[in-house]
């Protein structure tokens, strides 16, 4: 199901130019500018589909748990903190899922590229608001079985290991990376 008729607007401007992420992927690939769209929405919903799943079961047994016999006897900072995270995952569901309806809107519309672009900034989104629910969900967890001080510290625990592992290691590996290809480029 991949859309692969021409995508005008796949070619960077000014072309592959020298030392480029297009340049590269013509030469160590060989892959054209289209190729590399369908290459890249691929990876991007292979990524989706690792937490769609995961997103959709933490909606689930949230939903679930108003009707849980002892859910009346929550205290209201509890209370609020489960609607806050429903929302949140509620969202981030809403935001991992919208690349498949915007992939249905522009189906044969030649807009790969549009797609990649908006795909990932949707994805990027839904995984900050997942960050926010599974700290929510241990705030609440960590609230009702050993008290309100308790669930602030794990739930900053949680964040803080969430926004380590989602956020600085990718862009500690990403500027690794762009650093060792500089490096490579300098002349000897």
């Amino acid at each position: 199901m991949t859309d692969t008729g021409p995508d005008h607007s796949a070619r960077p401007a000014g072309g592959d130019q020298p030392g480029s992420d297009a340049e590269w992927n013509r030469l160590a690939r060989n892959e054209t500018p289209t190729q590399r769209l369908d290459r890249n929405w691929d990876d991007l919903l292979q990524e989706l589909r690792v937490v769609q799943t995961g997103v959709q079961l933490l909606t689930a047994f949230l939903l679930t748990l108003p009707f849980q016999p002892r859910f009346g006897d929550l205290p209201p900072f509890a209370r609020n903190i489960y609607l806050v995270t429903v929302g949140l995952s509620v969202a981030s569901v809403g935001f991992l899922i919208a690349p498949v309806s915007l992939h249905r809107a522009l189906f044969r519309q030649h807009a790969r590229s549009a797609m990649v672009a908006t795909g990932h900034r949707l994805a990027l989104i839904g995984m900050v608001l997942l960050g926010a629910a599974i700290t929510g969900v241990v705030v609440l967890t960590f609230d009702v079985v050993l008290g309100r001080t308790a669930g602030l510290l794990a739930g900053a625990a949680a964040l803080i290991l969430l926004v380590v592992l989602w956020g600085v290691l990718p862009l500690t590996s990403r500027s690794r990376v762009i650093e060792d290809r500089a490096e490579d480029r300098r002349p000897r």
